[in-house]
This record gives C-alpha cells, sequence and structure tokens, in this order.
C-alpha cells in the first residue's frame, strides 16, 4: 500500500549491464549503503537474466538481503521462459506497456509475463517512461 501510514521505500536502478556480476553487486550494494531500499536491474537479454540468480546470490553471501527487481524489455516474456532461475531470484517484475510487443503478439506476450508472475508468486509494477 501507498501512502497513508505506509512507510515510504526508496527504490533505485542500476545502470550497469546486469551480465557484468561484479559491477551490478558493487552497485546493488553501493545504493543499499545509500538507504534504497528496493533495487532494480535491467533484464533485456539472457546474460543479464543468466546473471541475476548470481546477483542475488553474491548479495546473499555479502549479508545484503536486497529484493531486486527485474526490469524487462521487449523479451520478457522468452527470458522468463528460459531462465527459471531468474524468475525465482527476482522479488518482482517491472512491466512497460510500450516495451512488451505490438498488437496480438503485445497480448499474447503481457500475458505471458503475468502467467509468469504468478507462477513464481511475484508482484508485478506496471510503469511508463
Amino acid at each position: 500500500m501507498v501512502g497513508g501510514g505506509a512507510p515510504v521505500v526508496v527504490q533505485s536502478m542500476t545502470n550497469t549491464d546486469t551480465a557484468d556480476i561484479d559491477a551490478t553487486v558493487a552497485q546493488v550494494a553501493a545504493l543499499h549503503r545509500a538507504g534504497s531500499e528496493i533495487v532494480r536491474v535491467t533484464v533485456d537479454r539472457d546474460e543479464s537474466a543468466a546473471a541475476v540468480p548470481r546477483v542475488r546470490d553474491r548479495l546473499l553471501r555479502l549479508g545484503l538481503d536486497v529484493p531486486l527487481v527485474g526490469d524487462f524489455h521487449y523479451i520478457g516474456h522468452k527470458l522468463l521462459a528460459d531462465h527459471p532461475a531468474c524468475a525465482e531470484a527476482l522479488a518482482k517484475y517491472r512491466i512497460n506497456p510500450g516495451n512488451v510487443g505490438f498488437g496480438k503478439k503485445k497480448d499474447t506476450q503481457f500475458a505471458q509475463l503475468i502467467e509468469f508472475a504468478i507462477r513464481y508468486g511475484k508482484p508485478v509494477r506496471i510503469g511508463a517512461n
């Protein structure tokens, strides 16, 4: 819940290539130390999707239980299907409706993203730039 008596939660986003695990872990850790309670990472290709569980594991080994939000671009439905460990490691999925697909394909791909969220029990943020 946002507003009312709900606490304010700070969310940031990395600007690293998520596939660069060292850089992404370092930046998530720095953002967390600066007060970010949730960190969004780009998941835009196979390499970044494959890196997400490793980023999450490294953060946990550092004692940082920072929720990671996957920011998907165009092929999120495919990446979640091909990388179930990524689907599980993320705390939340962020979907930009403008980056899902076009025409009928857009509806199908959006539905697939929602199906993964339901399967893995993940909340979804719909966000537009």
